[in-house]
């Protein structure tokens, strides 16, 4: 009985210990486990900070979508695998597909690093399944990351996906500022209607030269305007029918469709300047602009304006002036009848052709503009850059200068907004890029116009070219052989220079090519020279050789540097769609020697070859420079002005 009860004491005695023992542990391990499942259950908390500099971010974790299957990063070396229950937000809006991949200890794709800091990233490579966009692809420029995911100096990050809602705005807009020109074109097209117009940014360098909100907002306002007004739209068919049944029909309704029609004058160089001169025309007097295109222009450019077309019918009955009155006519009424009013007729032709025989036009003047606007149908012909006039006319000069913050780009602008090539154009041009051009260190364009080859060998010529580039060091001597050794052991790398050579002759092609076919030269660089067409003539009203020019003029501006000829509106185009400022070969028409052979333009925007002499007062203008603070004299021809900023 002793020993029972002896027995008993202890079993109770050892119970109240087992109890209190497990409380204890209950109370220790308890908060222990619920500590450390929470820190491993919760992204934004790592158990390795503290014992690493290198922290861990999961930014913008509520930004992921319910989708992701599962996220993968790299800690330090360790493979560290979380479940997606803790990544929700609404990015699936804008990633379609975010399954994500492992990153095995370096950095993919879309994240880059820098010494002494350390990163891990969703990687787009090989077996991994890509995120994409609605709009673009991710990728790198530049040395930043595109897609959000960046790492700053003095920090390591391991980042999954984008910041933040506005963020990602950021990264789609990116993009679509490179396709569409900072704003300057408009998305909603075709894109296999006009390929070129979201390949070209991939061939040429950013432009930084913004076009201006108000730019924008009045191209936009435009494109609206030649929806509604444009060809077999409503509007344009009883407008017109209007218009050619009664003889004065004044604009009296804002909202009334008003047209302009551009005419051709000269080759094709002058007509894309005067076609982008009478546009601005167009936009600063809210005008339809048509374009008058026979068949040598036909399939050289795409349509500029969405959902509609600017090209003129052949059936219309404007598409031939002989019956429309004439604009000068109008005006020697006016002067002729100054106490009594003018009728105006509902169509009027105004020709702002240069002309040897110069005719003071007075297009400048208010009183000029002042009676246009009140005609609904202008038809004009011009084979000259006018847009410094509209500069001069207190009319538009308020206008055209808030659409224009930097003065000297007006023709970059407004060129690259109509000019797009042709799917047949852009297959001719992307060919002969990579066939010739994509490969080098450096892209020269040289263009070269002789205005008479009978008077000017072209050994001359020839001469001008060479003492032009090398004196500027734009390409190389050519050394005797004995010299090689010692220049090109001087270069740990060779340098490539292709020369593109447009011009109707090719024996200016083939003589550069012997020059530097094989030869060492001074610099050890490789010159390497190509012309895609010599037509030995310019042809009038010729489709194929309307082609050859225009791919020659977009050949040029993707130039790195350009030479041109004086003179030559084949040259402006391309140094205006290039922002390119040339080297300006002296025209030559006679057998001479000129040195310096060339000069450097100030200003990318072509020359106006036919300024006004006078102002509108009738005096004379002895200096534009002092008078209009947006125009000085052309370089490469006297009395011409152009603009600057």
């Amino acid at each position: 009985m002793e020993i029972f009860q002896a027995t008993k004491g202890m079993m109770v005695h050892s119970f109240k210990r087992f109890i209190t023992s497990f409380f204890v542990v209950i109370f220790i391990a308890l908060p222990i486990f619920l500590i450390v499942n929470f820190m491993y259950s919760n992204s934004s908390f790592s158990l390795f900070e503290g014992l690493t500099k290198d922290k861990v971010l999961l930014v913008g974790e509520s930004e992921y979508a319910n989708n992701t299957t599962n996220v993968t990063t790299n800690i330090g070396g360790r493979i560290h695998n979380k479940s997606d229950d803790n990544i929700k937000g609404s990015y699936n809006n804008i990633v379609n597909n975010n399954t994500m991949s492992k990153v095995q200890g370096k950095i993919e794709n879309d994240t880059t690093t820098t010494e002494g800091r350390s990163a891990t990233t969703i990687g787009l490579k090989n077996e991994s399944i890509t995120s994409s966009t609605n709009d673009s692809n991710i990728h790198k420029v530049q040395g930043k990351i595109e897609n959000g995911t960046t790492t700053t100096e003095g920090r390591s990050a391991t980042t999954i996906g984008l910041k933040n809602e506005s963020t990602m705005h950021a990264v789609i807009h990116d993009d679509y500022k490179e396709k569409f020109l900072d704003g300057l074109l408009a998305s909603e097209f075709d894109e296999t209607s006009c390929i070129s117009r979201l390949q070209s940014h991939l061939y040429r360098k950013s432009s930084p030269h913004k076009p201006s909100s108000y730019l924008i907002s009045k191209l936009r306002n435009y494109e609206e305007i030649h929806r509604r007004c444009g060809p077999n739209s409503k509007a344009y068919n009883k407008i017109m029918t209007k218009i050619l049944h009664s003889k004065n029909i004044k604009v009296d309704d804002a909202s009334m469709c008003k047209y302009l029609i551009w005419t051709p004058a000269n080759g094709l160089g002058n007509q894309m300047v005067s076609i982008a001169a009478t546009f601005l025309y167009a936009l600063l007097t809210n005008r339809t602009m048509l374009v008058r295109f026979r068949k040598d222009k036909q399939g050289l450019f795409c349509e500029p304006f969405r959902n509609s077309t600017w090209l003129l019918s052949e059936k219309s009955p404007f598409w031939n002036q002989d019956h429309v009155e004439t604009y000068q006519s109008v005006i020697e009424k006016e002067k002729d009848n100054k106490n009594s009013k003018v009728d105006l007729p509902s169509s009027l032709f105004l020709n702002l052709q240069y002309q040897a025989n110069f005719h003071e036009k007075f297009f400048h003047c208010d009183d000029s503009q002042a009676l246009l606007i009140k005609v609904p149908l202008l038809i004009l012909q011009s084979d000259q850059y006018f847009v410094p006039s509209l500069f001069m006319t207190p009319f538009f000069n308020k206008e055209v200068e808030a659409m224009f913050d930097e003065k000297d780009t007006v023709f970059h602008h407004l060129g690259r907004y109509l000019f797009h090539p042709s799917n047949s154009a852009w297959r001719l041009i992307t060919n002969l890029y990579q066939a010739h051009l994509a490969k080098a260190d450096e892209k020269i364009g040289l263009q070269i116009r002789v205005f008479n080859p009978i008077s000017t060998p072209q050994e001359v010529i020839m001469n001008l070219v060479s003492n032009c580039t090398i004196h500027n060091k734009l390409l190389p001597k050519v050394i005797d052989m004995k010299n090689s050794m010692s220049t090109s052991s001087d270069k740990n790398k060779t340098i490539t220079k292709a020369v593109l050579v447009a011009s109707l002759y090719p024996e200016y092609g083939e003589n550069l090519k012997t020059m530097y076919m094989n030869k060492p030269t001074d610099t050890g660089e490789v010159i390497e020279v190509y012309q895609p067409s010599g037509e030995e003539q310019q042809k009038f009203n010729d489709n194929k050789h309307n082609m050859k020019a225009w791919v020659d003029m977009y050949l040029l501006s993707l130039s790195d540097v350009l030479v041109t000829t004086s003179l030559s509106t084949f040259g402006y185009v391309a140094q205006g769609l290039g922002n390119l400022k040339p080297w300006l070969l002296y025209k030559l028409t006679n057998n001479e020697t000129h040195f310096p052979a060339c000069v450097r333009e100030f200003s990318m925007e072509p020359c106006y070859h036919a300024p006004p002499k006078h102002y509108c007062s009738g005096k004379p203008i002895k200096d534009f420079a002092s008078s209009f603070i947006y125009t000085r004299e052309c370089k490469d021809y006297w009395p011409g002005v152009k603009l600057v900023n």
